[in-house]
């Protein structure tokens, strides 16, 4: 009897070591004197302990290198119908930009488009419209709330079509877009000022035109770079520049002409631009898309396409071909990562996402075309690639 009353005290006092002995072990891999394996699973119930420790400290620039970004997302060439000289408008204007391209446009700090209407009810337009291909473009001023509504908030103007309506319409296109929270670009001399994730942004709008900062004139346009480096971390160009169709999709180094206008020369402004300062250029009025390149770290989209043309643009082989640009750049402007969401226009101008991703292979062929050694690539699901180019 002794003896078993020995076994069963011996047996409690080992099992109260090896309690003991847990608590002890659990205490030091609290406490980090022991290292759990890298291996061990994390268990999703929280683990039962009377004491509450604070989260380790992630390293530096570890937690906040994606708050530390922004977020562009550009498209090219707007017209959202027009009732001048004959009516052409959809009856429902929200049907105009589908519910998958406006969910596409989302989750920008700046959404950018190149605006190619009047916003006016003004009746006289400046133009000849007897002669042939001289169009004159008037939406109704309503249609300011339609791309608000889809986040758009800079809007450029420097264009061929902002002044079909003369001073009166321009005017009332600027103010019908800014009454809606849609800031416009491309005015004589302007430089636009943004703020995103606390960090300052400049954009600048040129073009053809010596009504709006000209792309003839490198020195002023270099001195425009320079003032809003100056105040802004990051700059970002829009240019309206080139030829037009698909004769236009391959783009070379040389001076442009489009029935007899002077539309200068697209790779040596772009160029010109980032070496003056500038992170970005986005280029439109081509359209049809075009290649893109990395200049000195920089993106150069050289031509976005049409966006949105109802009853009024070309939608013929690529003319139907567009995209959403997205890019992400660092405080200092640098190229985080971008991509090309794919676009294309049905017969009557209305954009639909392209899920055969023919402008991704379009994008593709062009680059090779026109820039085979650079270092931009572009994978089959549009992301923009940089690779190493020593």
């Amino acid at each position: 009897m002794a003896n078993s009353k020995l076994v069963q005290l011996l047996s409690l006092s080992f099992i109260s070591c090896c309690f003991f002995l847990g608590i002890g072990i659990g205490v030091f891999i609290r406490f980090g004197q022991l290292q759990p394996s890298d291996a061990a699973t994390t268990s999703t119930e929280p683990e039962p302990f009377p004491f509450a420790f604070p989260e380790p400290t992630p390293p530096p620039g570890k937690e906040q290198s994606f708050l530390d970004t922004i977020t562009i997302k550009a498209v090219g060439d707007i017209i959202p119908g027009t009732n001048f000289p004959n009516y052409r408008l959809l009856r429902l204007g929200n049907q105009l930009l589908p519910k998958s391209v406006r969910a596409s446009l989302q989750g920008s700090d700046i959404l950018f488009g190149n605006f190619e209407s009047s916003l006016t009810n003004y009746p006289y337009t400046t133009k000849d419209i007897s002669r042939g291909q001289v169009f004159a473009f008037r939406s109704p001023p309503a249609y300011a709330q339609l791309f608000a509504k889809a986040g758009f908030n800079v809007f450029n103007m420097a264009n061929n079509h902002a002044m079909d309506f003369g001073e009166v319409g321009f005017k009332d296109t600027m103010n019908n877009l800014e009454a809606v929270g849609i800031s416009t670009l491309g005015h004589k001399n302007q430089i636009l000022y943004l703020e995103a994730n606390n960090i300052p942004i400049a954009m600048i709008g040129f073009s053809p035109y010596d009504m709006y900062n000209s792309i003839h004139n490198l020195t002023a346009a270099q001195a425009l770079i320079t003032r809003a480096k100056n105040k802004a971390n990051i700059v970002v160009v829009s240019m309206h520049a080139g030829a037009e169709g698909t004769e236009a999709l391959l783009i070379k180094n040389q001076t442009e002409f489009f029935y007899g206008e002077n539309r200068g020369n697209s790779i040596k402004f772009a160029r010109t631009m980032i070496d003056a300062g500038a992170d970005l250029v986005l280029g439109h009025g081509p359209h049809v898309p075009r290649a893109m390149e990395i200049y000195k770290g920089k993106l150069i989209a050289y031509s976005l396409g049409n966006f949105l043309g109802y009853r009024t643009l070309s939608t013929n082989a690529q003319t139907g071909d567009s995209m959403i640009l997205e890019v992400k750049l660092s405080p200092a402007g640098d190229l985080v990562s971008s991509k090309i969401i794919p676009l294309r226009m049905d017969r009557q101008g209305i954009p639909h996402i392209d899920q055969r991703f023919q402008t991704v292979k379009l994008l593709r062929y062009l680059n090779n075309q026109a820039f085979p050694n650079n270092p931009l690539k572009i994978n089959k699901k549009g992301e923009i690639l940089v690779l190493n180019s020593k």
